[in-house]
């Protein structure tokens, strides 16, 4: 059996995939933790509101470098 080396485009995308899925996993795990801490301290609106748009802003790059990878994929 032969074996050659990976492409370093495909190590590359790797990972990419592989720091997408670790932003996502923390994301929502932080956001979740974000929105009970909020409930139990009280906190007012604006700050909660706060965590959503970090997580949107995260899960916003995540589908962008997801695109990244796909159209590399392509070409």
């Amino acid at each position: 059996m032969v074996q050659t080396r990976p492409d370093p485009a495909d190590v590359q995308r790797a990972r990419q995939a592989r720091l997408v899925g670790i932003v996502l996993a923390v994301t929502i795990v932080l956001w979740m933790a974000a929105q009970w801490l909020g409930g139990k301290l009280g906190l007012e609106v604006r700050f909660v509101f706060l965590f959503d748009l970090l997580a949107i802003a995260a899960f916003v790059w995540a589908l962008v470098v997801t695109y990244q990878i796909w159209r590399g994929r392509r070409g």
